[in-house]
């Protein structure tokens, strides 16, 4: 990442770490396959960048895996998608430290830029169930502020604005159709038994993109989560996500189910 070693220096890359896709990020997950000597594998499951990852895999290596479960996640980041991820680099950019060459750098934009994240991952319906105040007397601190904030300096502390800014320019290049002759053909070349996840409340990676992928991935099925939180339901919805994945995996064949 950003904060590796550049070889031709010895220092950081910082600022001068190149773009790259989920599709150089699948090829790397690929020669580790290779490496380990994974012939075939039982399952790949991923959801939102995972998920657009799981897809590159199962289209680039279409005899590899017998399963896939793709989770929240599209054939191409959406340009609803790329504007929430454009708002949130310029929260970074407009840190003043951002230009330095230092881990820390751009600390202050990424709590920023995490807040306004929070506010596509979830939903109106989400905030007002956990977020609404016990009494009516309150001016200031609310607890959708304070929530936002908590968001932002949570991630500060375990991550930084080089990585964070990497991943959401590498979801923003997502398609599985660049290069190739067109996003169906793309999604046809899926070999694997594939079930596709789609939340009903997600703002985000709407289900509309969901139903594309189980149009055009042969034999795919799909499934639609309930929840109120949006994007982030296929992590709060625990149960319902096991339970789909459960049935799909017991409707295999014998020898492939859990």
């Amino acid at each position: 990442g950003p904060l590796s070693a550049n070889p031709a220096t010895g220092n950081a890359y910082f600022h001068d770490f190149p773009l790259i896709t989920n599709r150089d990020v699948v090829r790397a997950f690929d020669l580790l396959r290779q490496h380990l000597r994974l012939d075939n594998i039982h399952t790949v499951l991923g959801g939102s960048l995972g998920g657009q990852q799981a897809l590159e895999w199962a289209i680039i290596q279409p005899d590899v895996f017998e399963n896939l479960v793709a989770v929240a996640c599209n054939a191409f980041h959406s340009p609803w998608g790329i504007a929430f991820n454009e708002a949130q680099r310029l929260a970074i950019e407009a840190d003043s430290t951002w230009k330095e060459n230092d881990a820390r750098a751009g600390s202050e934009g990424l709590k920023a830029a995490r807040a306004m994240a929070m506010i596509s991952y979830r939903t109106y319906e989400g905030f007002r169930l956990t977020q609404s105040e016990k009494s009516n007397d309150h001016l200031d601190d609310y607890r959708a502020a304070s929530y936002q904030r908590y968001q932002g300096e949570k991630l500060a502390k375990r991550f930084n604005a080089f990585t964070y800014w990497t991943l959401t320019k590498m979801m923003d290049s997502h398609h599985v159709g660049r290069g190739r002759p067109s996003t169906e053909w793309a999604l046809q070349q899926i070999r694997a038994k594939t079930l596709v996840v789609a939340v009903d409340s997600d703002n985000l990676f709407v289900p509309a993109e969901q139903d594309v992928l189980a149009r055009h991935i042969p034999g795919a099925v799909l499934e639609t989560i309930s929840s109120d939180f949006g994007h982030d339901g296929f992590l709060v919805e625990f149960n319902q996500l096991k339970n789909v994945v459960r049935k799909f995996l017991q409707q295999q064949p014998k020898e492939l189910a859990l």
